[in-house]
């Protein structure tokens, strides 16, 4: 019934247009002064002429009405498909910025009010209208980070009387941290300010890794992506698209994808990766390491201290044992392999700390001795 309906429509719209086309056909004579061509026909002609039009294109528009509703699904199939692949947040920012630049091309319009040239007035304002709204969208999507973090950093200022101004950092997650998932729980403490930031191409690879034939690999690559909807979800994020920042076109390596952004957009690379790191330092990008925040709220242990620790298994060398703390942190016992497989009393010689992690060395106490 609703195909009837709309092919219905199409064709009386198709009547409608062929009656337009044949009116302005016969203005279009009349004004060129061959008024005779139109004097030729009797009021009855002209009007079959006119339902001739009425007819002809009203069985076009019939026959195209299929064809035409095809190409409209189409269409529109399209456009949701691009619309989907836009962040929210560019398309609000792309909103915003088409609204500025609709109000600042329609401030500068009033200029042309005084140009007396005919249609150059109308020229005029269809060009400004036309370059201000494109502007507005391409600046406020590509600079929405730095424009989001110059209204928080105002805010601030205006809440917090005479305090600091707020790192306001764009903060780009790497793969590896997405996977980890303990940047949920930082992200949770608020000790992350400013946008939090997940490039284009660290979701493409997460999307690779959940669809991996290993299924190791294939879980880290699904936790992943679970994790950037939680984030997404609970503190909303900036999702970068690399499209218009031809910079990064032809770097094939996603590490160094990620610190050339972090140079574009002045943003820091939260990261676990040991080697990213390093290279960052190479590279001058700042790095937000989570294993080093982790090593650094460990407990201080110093050495001559004593605490209680079960030895599970042999160390490297000889007559070593390895215990663990709580936290994970290994402690390699001298002259303890004997006690391996009990609990015994240890005092802390020295304490190893690399970007690794924190070793703790220790040897049996007097009163721990069987």
């Amino acid at each position: 019934m609703l195909r009837k309906l709309v092919r219905a429509i199409f064709t009386v719209a198709g009547a409608i247009l062929g009656y337009g086309i044949f009116t302005v056909a016969k203005f279009i004579i009349i004004r060129s002064g061959h008024e005779a061509w139109v004097d030729f026909f009797s009021e009855m002609q002209l009007a079959c002429i006119a339902a001739l039009f009425v007819i002809i294109f009203g069985l076009i528009f019939f026959r195209l009405t299929p064809t035409l509703h095809r190409q409209s699904n189409a269409v529109a199939k399209g456009i949701e498909l691009d619309l989907q692949k836009i962040p929210t947040n560019d398309l609000l920012m792309g909103t915003a910025g088409l609204i500025a630049g609709l109000i600042i091309a329609s401030l500068i319009s009033q200029i042309y009010v005084g140009i007396k040239v005919p249609y150059l007035d109308v020229i005029l304002n269809i060009f400004t209208y036309i370059l201000l709204g494109y502007l507005g969208i391409i600046i406020a999507t590509r600079k929405s980070v730095d424009i989001k973090g110059l209204l928080g950093a105002r805010k601030q200022a205006g809440a917090g009387r005479g305090a600091k101004k707020a790192e306001l950092t764009p903060k780009i997650l790497d793969t590896s941290v997405i996977i980890d998932g303990r940047i949920l729980d930082i992200l949770h403490t608020g000790f992350i300010e400013g946008s939090v930031v997940i490039p284009e191409f660290v979701i493409i690879e997460l999307q690779h890794i959940a669809d991996s034939s290993d299924g190791l690999k294939r879980q880290r690559g699904r936790r992943g992506l679970d994790i950037v909807n939680k984030i997404q979800a609970e503190f909303g994020l900036d999702i970068y698209t690399t499209e218009d920042d031809k910079s990064l076109d032809d770097i094939p390596d996603v590490d160094i994808k990620l610190l050339k952004l972090a140079q574009n957009i002045g943003g820091k690379v939260v990261t676990n990766d040991y080697n990213l790191n390093k290279v960052a330092m190479i590279k001058g990008v700042e790095v937000l390491n989570i294993n080093e925040l982790a090593n650094t709220l460990k407990p201080v242990v110093l050495p001559g201290e004593h605490m209680i620790v079960s030895l599970v298994k042999e160390g490297k060398d000889r007559n070593q044992a390895v215990a663990y703390l709580d936290d994970g942190t290994m402690i390699v016992v001298e002259d303890g392999r004997k006690f391996i497989g009990n609990s015994i009393k240890v005092t802390v010689t020295s304490v190893l700390q690399t970007s690794a992690g924190r070793m703790i060395f220790a040897k049996p106490s007097g009163a721990g001795h069987k």
